[in-house]
């Protein structure tokens, strides 16, 4: 006979054998696809530090997006170590020409500002912050603020702003420890010099919501279908879209008022880069069928607004001669 505690035990290791199945092999996918035509229902991320580091040149990236694909809502993180490459002396010639060039084209921007923001390493601290300690270095992250919120604060095609990015989350990046009262702290300097929306943002499996959602005037949510870990390594999230809107629900938001800030649209690359990855490891974490399932995934979520991780990506399979991609991304309702 089994004592109580082996059957337990038993059951444990069922349950683990379960859980580890579903989430290394299983992968629901909507089988219908009818994705919707609202206008600003899709937007993307474009990140002219990601799209140099992997050999492409960031301004005819750029320019690929807004003229071919003809997108309208661009997140666009305007990154510390790039306007604030020596300290106190600001430098926002790329960015206004990005913001330019979008203005002429009705383009509407979401910009990303602080020290933490989308791509790895997370954290974009230009080099000179390493004499400081991280008490004097959050009193230079809310001088820096002040200065793009000032610099920018004029343009009219810019709707929001997002402060920061995932910032409690401390499982993923370089960054030091999350800490919710500077959170708050640079909401307050933002809120103080502008008006306009700041949305915060989480990680939609690995965060609660319970804190991004109190403070931000918008939420918005990471969701990933595929990642990548180094002691399991790929993983695939088999709970249905209906989980999101659900968790929305209990932290006591709408989910037509949230919305999904960066949805999986380019492949995981563990241990090497985009630029670098084997189209055959590519097709282990992203290939076009998940493309089109993951658009209506996010779709079914039933959130406000999409915007899509990995435009970059999709330019530069473009210049490889791998069209799929871009010519999916041109039959979205922009």
């Amino acid at each position: 006979m089994f004592s109580k505690l082996k059957v337990t035990l038993l059951i444990i290791f069922l349950m683990f054998l379960v859980s580890l199945t579903l989430f290394k092999f299983s992968l629901p996918s909507p089988q219908n696809i009818k994705l919707p035509e609202k206008n600003n229902y899709w937007g993307i991320t474009y990140s002219k530090k990601f799209a140099s580091s992997i050999g492409l040149d960031w301004k005819e990236t750029y320019l690929a997006l807004i003229d071919d694909l003809k997108v309208k809502t661009i997140r666009l993180p305007i990154y510390w170590d790039n306007i604030e490459n020596e300290e106190g002396h600001y430098n926002y010639v790329d960015y206004d020409w990005i913001l330019d060039e979008g203005n002429k084209r009705d383009v509407k921007f979401i910009v990303a500002i602080g020290r933490r923001l989308p791509r790895w390493p997370e954290c974009h601290s230009p080099e000179w912050v390493k004499n400081y300690n991280e008490t004097e270095i959050k009193v230079r992250i809310e001088r820096m603020l002040r200065s793009a919120i000032k610099h920018y604060r004029g343009r009219s095609e810019i709707i929001a702003w997002q402060l920061e990015n995932e910032p409690l989350l401390d499982s993923f990046g370089e960054c030091p420890p999350g800490d919710y009262k500077f959170l708050a702290s640079e909401f307050k300097t933002v809120k103080t010099l502008d008006k306009r929306p700041i949305i915060i943002t989480g990680s939609g499996e690995l965060s609660s919501w319970l804190k991004e959602t109190v403070l931000g005037d918008k939420f918005g949510t990471t969701l990933y279908r595929t990642v990548w870990s180094p002691f399991f390594g790929y993983i695939h999230y088999p709970w249905p879209p209906y989980l999101y809107s659900s968790k929305a629900k209990q932290v006591g938001l709408k989910s037509e008022d949230a919305i999904i800030a960066e949805l999986q649209a380019e492949p995981w690359a563990p241990n090497t880069t985009l630029d670098q990855l084997d189209p055959q490891e590519s097709k282990k974490s992203f290939t076009i069928n998940n493309f089109k399932s993951n658009l209506q995934y996010a779709a079914d979520t039933g959130f406000g607004q999409v915007w899509l991780w990995g435009a970059e990506w999709w330019y530069m399979e473009k210049k490889r001669g791998n069209t799929q991609y871009w010519d999916l991304a041109k039959t979205l309702h922009w």
